[in-house]
């Protein structure tokens, strides 16, 4: 019961240090595996030994993903892909149902793109949908704005779910966790478009707005301004996880491919960073309109490239390092007697992917971030899979998707994404909280719901 005890004082601690008080999560997570660490009696000796290999073995297994992911994410920001990728989706399902459209074109897009950001670029977009089909501007923003959150926290190459899968070993299943993490997320956008459609014949008051005409304005050249083509927009994202997905194939119990050199170039071209870096590969002629989407000034496709990279870096050093201190927090736990105790608690209970899933949604209520609860669960959950029964391939894919869902209950004022989408979609805080932060609740248990489905089936 002390051991118990203590998880929860450290969970608080976590959770004021950086919520109230503001403090950086790398350095709160550290702290907390240090503060464990002397709580649970560890020898001091092996501390910072335990600590530093945990931090060192997730950091080297996903690090380099998280980068490659982000700076691809970038590129498809800067040259207009996202955009052009937007633009596709709307010429295929056209605009008789535009919620569903916006919905599937924040689905796709957040996949390679912070869910932030993705708002940002594609809100011209949405005002200039909603003004020519005469639809409610708050439906289609909570279409959209559910759609970027649904991939966000569950289908790689987005950090979050890396993190959590290198925290919980499962780096070796981020084929499977793309593939049913597509099925849980199209589960959570419908749920969120279902809410939006609530909204399609009700009058949502909207904050007066001086700048509208310059908006309106803005939203109107989205579609003349010129873009790379849907085909090379899509290639950054579609080479990757199709590469990781056939290597995923490959490696099942029967060896569909064989096991000769076949077999061995399948595996290499979908090795998580390898497929990465086809990718960014795939993302460099994108940039050749960079200047002409952003008005600037010819800056040459290497520099631009370059730029890229730099800001992809600076984007992805925090998530890094916030996910290896994570892994030294749960590397910590997983050598104290926490894991007899927790595995005493809790192994007759048969709540298996609840766990990680209620705890990702405390985590992630109570501090805002949905990486840092990612991170943060998912390091301790990693000592504790055998107990939950969870400690199989298939069983590491649940996991994730789980805490993924979890991180989604709910986005409030806590959370920067709850004020980009308020702030651009000019809602009224009131307003958000009864539209857009009951929509990531059902989004969140929607999603969980699936998982504990799937759970039922496959484990």
């Amino acid at each position: 019961m002390v051991e118990i005890l203590i998880l929860l004082a450290l969970v608080a601690f976590i959770v004021v240090a950086t919520a109230r008080f503001k403090f950086s999560p790398f350095l709160v997570l550290l702290l907390a595996a240090l503060i464990g660490a002397i709580a649970y009696r560890i020898p001091l000796a092996d501390v910072v030994g335990t600590a530093t290999e945990s931090f060192g073995k997730v950091i080297g297994s996903i690090g380099i993903v998280i980068v490659l992911g982000t700076i691809i994410g970038v590129i498809l920001e800067r040259s207009g892909a996202a955009i052009a990728m937007a633009q596709a989706i709307i010429r295929v399902l056209g605009k008789r149902f535009p919620t569903l459209t916006m919905s599937v074109i924040g689905y796709i897009v957040s996949i390679p793109v912070f869910c932030d950001s993705g708002y940002v670029i594609l809100n011209s977009l949405r005002r200039s949908l909603a003004r020519q089909l005469q639809v409610s501007p708050a439906a289609m923003a909570i279409a959209l704005m559910t759609g970027l959150f649904a991939t966000h926290g569950l289908v790689p190459p987005t950090p979050g779910p890396i993190a959590a899968a290198g925290n919980l070993g499962a780096t070796d299943q981020l084929g499977q966790i793309i593939l049913w993490g597509l099925l849980v997320a199209a589960v959570s956008a419908g749920a969120g478009l279902l809410w939006a459609n609530r909204f399609l014949k009700r009058d949502v008051p909207l904050l007066p707005d001086e700048d509208e005409d310059r908006l309106d304005a803005e939203a109107d050249e989205v579609a003349t301004t010129g873009l790379p083509s849907a085909f090379a927009s899509f290639a950054p994202i579609r080479i990757p996880i199709l590469l990781i997905c056939l290597a995923s194939i490959a490696k099942l119990p029967g060896k569909p491919f064989g096991e000769g050199v076949f077999f061995d170039i399948v595996a290499f071209l979908g090795a998580p960073a390898v497929a990465l870096l086809l990718g960014l590969a795939a993302a460099f002629p994108l940039l050749r309109r960079t200047s002409v989407v952003a008005g600037g000034d010819g800056e040459s496709r290497t520099s631009q490239f370059n730029s890229s990279v730099e800001e992809g870096i600076r984007v992805a050093a925090p998530i890094i390092l916030i996910t290896g201190a994570g892994a030294a927090f749960g590397g910590v736990l997983g050598a104290s007697p926490l894991t007899d105790v927790l595995t005493n608690a809790f192994g007759g209970l048969g709540w298996g992917v609840w766990v990680p899933f209620i705890v990702a949604a405390a985590l992630k209520s109570a501090q805002g971030s949905s990486t840092v609860a990612l991170v943060t669960t998912s390091a301790m959950m990693a000592p504790l899979l055998g107990s939950l029964g969870l400690d199989s391939p298939m069983g590491l894919v649940l996991t994730v998707l789980a805490i993924g869902a979890g991180g989604m209950v709910v986005s409030h004022a806590n959370d920067s994404f709850f004020w980009v989408v308020s702030r651009m979609s000019r809602f009224s805080v009131a307003t958000a909280y009864r539209i857009q932060t009951t929509a990531t609740l059902s989004q969140g248990v929607a999603a969980m719901l699936t998982v504990w489905v799937l759970s039922l089936i496959l484990l």
